[in-house]
């Protein structure tokens, strides 16, 4: 089986951490590597024995002997990035979200089906054993009609205004970067909600800080999410239906396994991630690369819109705008 190569846009730390996973995969190849400056792919390329060195994402596009690009850039250079390697047309797997709007994420899906290749967001919890196992597990009803989902994710630190979680030119605050989680984890369950209800507050540069979500649905499902970038939330998440209820621990975003609760009855489901986690989600792509998909059934750009809907909702609430919108 021939190998998929692969090109890394951007040489940061979710670039380092993905690259590494895929040097574990015996069917990938990482060919190249591109940055704004040479000097930083040249470093990235070194650290990993990585072929080819670009010193523009233009040059990485180019290269025609790659199948696919990863896209690992703040938030607020995904829409520029992906724009450039799907118009070269490369496949793309972009970090989530995929950018920094719907509108942004919309263009992106039509510049993907002008090429006719590839292209996938990288939520990769959707592709983990634990959590495949969790959807199968309610399609079958076990659990029943699920009602109610509950998420959280924060963190706290020394966050200078500058850094990526605090500036708007980066995409900052919680919603994006933390907050896409427990979103994407509740409408993976309950579909994308009719209203969204959104509270919180705004640091000083004007990103929003910490967030709470009632995401309501016509059905009578509920989802309660909250982020922060200030707080160091338990970081869990739970789906209660009418028949059971599922829990995921601390780190619910990748889980090792899972509670399953009828009544008096526990079920302890194990379903470990491999590498870091971000091989599941490589090989999703290397699948649809393989037989010619230009989406992925289990990562669809309907859902991937969906979200950046329900955050765009969100932000307006609380009004959060970015300069790159």
């Amino acid at each position: 089986m021939r190998k998929i190569r692969w090109g890394i846009l951007a040489t940061g730390g979710i670039a380092a951490t993905f690259t590494e996973d895929l040097l574990t995969m015996p069917d990938a190849e990482v060919l190249a590597v591109g940055s704004r400056s040479v000097e930083a792919a040249r470093r990235f390329a070194d650290r990993y024995d990585i072929p080819r060195a670009y010193g523009s994402w233009a040059e990485l596009a180019a290269d025609a002997d790659l199948d696919v690009v990863y896209v690992a850039t703040p938030h607020s250079a995904h829409h520029a990035a992906a724009a450039a390697c799907l118009d070269a047309g490369r496949a793309v797997l972009v970090e989530k979200p995929a950018a920094l709007s719907a509108p942004q994420a919309e263009d992106l899906v039509a510049r993907a089906r002008s090429a006719g290749v590839l292209f996938v967001e990288a939520m990769w919890t959707r592709t983990l054993p634990a959590v495949r196992e969790l959807t199968a597990r309610i399609a079958a009803g076990d659990i029943g009609t699920p009602r109610v989902v509950s998420a959280d994710f924060g963190l706290t630190g020394q966050f200078v205004p500058t850094h990526r979680l605090r500036d708007p030119a980066l995409g900052g605050g919680a919603l994006l970067d933390l907050g896409v989680y427990p979103v994407a984890f509740a409408q993976l369950v309950l579909g994308e909600p009719a209203t969204v209800t959104a509270t919180g507050t705004r640091t000083a540069e004007g990103v929003d800080e910490t967030v709470g979500l009632l995401l309501s649905h016509d059905s009578g499902a509920v989802a309660t999410l909250t982020c922060s970038i200030v707080a160091d939330t338990p970081r869990v998440a739970a789906v209660s239906g009418d028949a059971g209820r599922i829990e995921l621990d601390r780190g619910f975003f990748a889980p090792h396994g899972f509670r399953l609760y009828r009544g008096d009855q526990v079920e302890q489901v194990a379903a470990a991630p491999s590498g870091r986690g971000y091989v599941h989600e490589a090989a999703e792509v290397m699948r649809c690369l393989r037989t010619g998909e230009t989406e992925s059934a289990l990562l669809p750009l309907a859902d991937t819109l969906a979200v950046l809907r329900t955050l765009d909702a969100a932000r307006a609430q609380l009004g959060v705008r970015y300069p790159a919108e």
